[in-house]
């Protein structure tokens, strides 16, 4: 059976709505928030400036869309490997290696640089992606804690903190390597080096 024209539209809307983002995206990481306007975006799409601002009504708003889209495979992917197998450290453990997989992957590396550089001048930058990427992650990892806490398995403390707490170990050894461009990639050997310690180091302070 063949769509309706409501059904039609509603497709291109949305196949239209993504080459928005993935044009903003690209624009974003080569250029920087301050040097990426929607006019250009609007031109290298073939429209009008008035038929992107139909999609999004701001760059700001634009920048936002763009980081749910990167991002929400990402959350999905996370969410997935908390679902708990009846042992903490284990869990954690494939979380940590989850989400050191993401935060050092190119793409990643190229966002955080651009929040850094940009979110003095820009504010709203920094916001943004606290919001829309680290503030969900503190949020998912802190609803799985808070049931070990509430089972008696583990130490009871504010389980956002614990997980900001985890997340920091997790970054502190080679993704600030690369981060910073003190190192070109990291081998595995020195990513579960820094997972199993991140997950002992917690697991010491915290477990009964």
């Amino acid at each position: 059976m063949s769509p309706t024209p409501i059904t039609a539209r509603a497709a291109r809307k949305q196949d239209k709505s993504a080459t928005i983002l993935k044009l903003a995206a690209a624009s974003f990481l080569q250029k920087g928030y301050a040097a990426t306007s929607m006019s250009a975006i609007a031109a290298e799409l073939g429209g009008s400036k008035g038929t992107l601002w139909s999609y999004f009504p701001s760059k700001e708003a634009l920048f936002e869309a763009v980081l749910d889209n990167e991002t929400a495979a990402y959350r999905q992917k996370l969410s997935d490997l908390l679902e708990s197998c009846g042992d903490i450290r284990a869990t954690l453990t494939r979380f940590c290696e989850g989400f050191l997989e993401k935060v050092n992957s190119p793409e990643a590396l190229a966002l955080h640089r651009l929040v850094e550089a940009e979110t003095i001048r820009f504010p709203e930058v920094g916001r943004i992606f606290y919001e829309r990427a680290p503030r969900l992650t503190y949020q998912m990892l802190g609803r799985y804690l808070e049931q070990w806490m509430d089972a008696g398995r583990i130490r009871r403390d504010d389980p956002e903190r614990l997980a900001r707490r985890i997340i920091a170990l997790c970054m502190s050894g080679v993704h600030q390597g690369l981060v910073l461009g003190l190192v070109e990639r990291t081998s595995e050997e020195e990513l579960r080096h820094d997972i199993e310690d991140s997950v002992d180091i917690i697991m010491r302070a915290y477990a009964l």
